[in-house]
């Protein structure tokens, strides 16, 4: 019986150093004519439809679906040069942790990630994490967090041929969304503290483990290939 592995991307596998936020400001400039950010939107944990709702409803833009497809075109021109400006990583232990995961047939990878999909692919090929994720949910279509975990369920069970149990589900993410969401399909929640959230404010959400980083996760692993 499979064990299923969703990651989150931003905070938990690497940090972009701001790539996205920058890729989205400049098309915002570029297909909108906004050279100037007013308020603070929340982006942590959301999903990327949900963060450029909020942003063309705080600027009084209309939201067609013509210039959302042009928005979005533009996003993803933008992305691969952001990327390749800023001073981005991978996070401690990911890659370790992602070859060992690997060598192990009973254990499938997927992707759990409030980023559009191609979003999701330029920022995974960037980095040389794309081989691992066959499958995900993303954040094209749904403003809520839970909605997109459904949507990871669900390509889980296509990419398997048969649907996973529920508890042999484990949500790996960095905010307390992550862990919400995790209980909204009825999977494991595991909580990593590399992205704004602290350990503290993470522990509070009563994930199922939780680190600092990945550094050691040889307690997932103790987990994962146990079941």
């Amino acid at each position: 019986m499979h064990t299923v592995c969703l990651f989150d991307i931003d905070g938990t596998l690497l940090n972009s150093g701001g790539a996205g936020q920058l890729a989205m400001e400049r098309a915002l400039a570029n297909v909108c004519g906004l050279t100037e950010i007013n308020g603070d939107i929340p982006a942590a944990g959301r999903t990327d439809r949900a963060i450029t709702t909020d942003l063309f409803r705080l600027h009084a833009i209309d939201d067609t679906p013509e210039l959302w497809r042009t928005f979005q075109e533009e996003y993803f021109r933008q992305l691969p040069a952001a990327l390749n400006e800023l001073d981005g990583c991978v996070l401690p232990g990911i890659v370790a942790l992602l070859d060992h995961l690997a060598t192990h047939s009973h254990l499938t990878l997927g992707l759990l990630t409030g980023n559009f999909r191609i979003g999701a692919e330029l920022k995974l090929r960037h980095y040389q994490l794309e081989h691992h994720f066959a499958f995900g949910g993303f954040g094209d279509d749904h403003h809520h967090r839970d909605d997109v975990a459904r949507l990871a369920f669900a390509a889980a069970a296509r990419h398997l041929a048969s649907e996973p149990r529920a508890d042999r589900v484990w949500v790996i993410g960095d905010t307390p969304a992550d862990v919400t969401c995790a209980r909204a399909i009825g999977a494991q929640a595991v909580a990593v503290a590399t992205g704004i959230y602290s350990h503290d404010t993470l522990a509070a959400t009563a994930p199922d483990l939780l680190f600092h980083d990945f550094s050691d996760a040889s307690p997932l692993l103790d987990r994962l290939l146990s079941a």
